[in-house]
């Protein structure tokens, strides 16, 4: 559980200066994984240390990863290879981290002995189903609660076959699984998805080693491959580059430049989106790092205009909408988000979690099934606010006192821990 704090957030005038975004924590937590099940040696620099990220290290040291520190964002890994992973001895604590325990799910899946997945009082509300399913039609067996839909799981890993999965949702972590637990088997395992989902698993997977297909539809991997132990830079998290570009463009005479940030074209949704509704963001230095695309994004105030979001953007910004949302509210005209049901389904309900906190505040917000309607340009006022314990609720708040008239105080911040360990510093240092 975490400790219940409260920030207060007071509104600014300017931001300007250079700011260096914390590592990609998708990425973060798959060179973990990777580096694990890999034979040798593997250095990671610019890792997370998030507690999401942390979570993920502490389950494979509890299989027998031995990892040195090596600097306060490096991380030396000693891969024990596909057949290396040892039985835990306990129950593994995912704690807020759906990426861990999916992707876990995949690996354990095909891990020819007995292992159990919990987590904190969010994660075991939230759907496992949607990977527990696929993995079934393999073999692997699950129990879990509700009837086997939801944390705490008991796999009883081994004797799984490839196959092939149409997934009825876009979701790296639902194809990741999959992609992690076929690895793992002889044959080709396949997936197919209805629009693109972020493609990390499959970039990282390649850099690896892996026999990987990518193809308009989804993806497939060639089992019993094994990986190789790699040099791993990972890039700024654009997640968290988000709040920041948002800050950047509803903030009048702000300039700032966030350093060496990931650009994946499965993820960077947030950038199109803020450039559709007139944002100024550039895109200055663009190189590849560890197979994936990097640049640094100059932003500058603009005048912000409301659009209609839905369709393929959806999946490449799911994480960034609560800090949309904030954008919409300070946009002239009206923002519609369609398409967006999975924010129901994330650390909180992120649809009525925006809908409340913004509405409280002045904003004129409805809520949709599927998304949300914004009519932005009314004044924000100060007032209080819950995090529902989720970290990007609390941050895109924050965002939002920024260009309010009144200070906002925001309870049950420590959440911000699991993705942006540094957010409220690099707050105060800018705002």
């Amino acid at each position: 559980m975490h400790k219940v704090e409260t920030k207060t957030v007071l509104p600014t005038t300017n931001l300007t200066g250079e700011i260096t975004i914390p590592g990609d924590k998708s990425i973060s937590h798959r060179a973990i994984m990777f580096a694990s099940l890999a034979q040798g040696k593997s250095r990671i620099s610019g890792l997370l240390r998030g507690e999401d990220c942390m979570s993920t290290l502490h389950a494979f040291e509890q299989m027998g990863v031995k990892v040195e520190e090596a600097g306060d964002d490096e991380l030396i890994v000693h891969g024990r290879g596909l057949d290396g992973l040892q039985e835990p001895d306990s129950v593994v604590d995912c704690g807020n981290s759906g990426t861990t325990m999916r992707l876990m799910s995949g690996i354990l899946a095909a891990q020819p002995f007995f292992s159990v997945l919990t987590g904190d009082q969010y994660l075991r509300q939230r759907p496992m189903g949607r990977v527990i399913k696929p993995l079934s039609e393999m073999g692997a067996k699950f129990l879990g609660r509700a009837d086997n839909s939801k944390a705490p799981l008991a796999i009883s890993g081994g004797a799984i076959k490839s196959g092939t999965y149409h997934s009825p949702i876009a979701s790296a972590q639902v194809k990741s699984a999959v992609l992690l637990a076929g690895m793992q088997v002889e044959g080709v395992t396949t997936v197919y998805e209805p629009h693109l989902s972020r493609d990390h698993s499959e970039r990282m997977l390649r850099y690896f080693g892996a026999k990987i297909d990518s193809f308009a539809g989804g993806a497939s991997v060639t089992g019993r491959v094994q990986l190789t132990g790699q040099e791993v830079v990972v890039p700024g998290d654009i997640s968290s580059a988000a709040f920041f570009l948002v800050a950047g463009l509803i903030v009048p005479n702000s300039e700032l430049l966030l350093k060496n940030v990931g650009i994946n074209p499965t993820r960077s949704g947030i950038i199109d989106i803020l450039q559709q509704m007139g944002g100024s963001i550039e895109l200055l230095n663009q190189r590849e790092l560890s197979g994936e695309p990097v640049a640094d994004l100059l932003v500058k105030s603009s005048d912000l205009h409301g659009i209609d979001i839905g369709g393929e953007v959806i999946p490449r910004a799911i994480d960034e909408f609560p800090v949309v949302s904030v954008a919409a509210a300070f946009a002239s005209g009206t923002t519609t988000i369609s398409d967006a049901k999975e924010l129901r389904v994330k650390e909180t309900d992120r649809i009525a979690a925006m809908c409340d906190s913004l509405s409280a505040i002045g904003a004129d917000i409805t809520p949709l099934d599927d998304g949300m309607r914004i009519v932005g340009g009314k004044p924000l006022h100060g007032g209080k606010i819950n995090s529902c314990g989720d970290h990007r609720i609390a941050m895109s708040m924050a965002i939002a006192a920024l260009g309010a008239s009144a200070e906002i105080e925001i309870n049950d911040t420590a959440c911000t821990a699991t993705s942006f360990p540094n957010f409220w510093e690099l707050l105060g240092q800018k705002g």
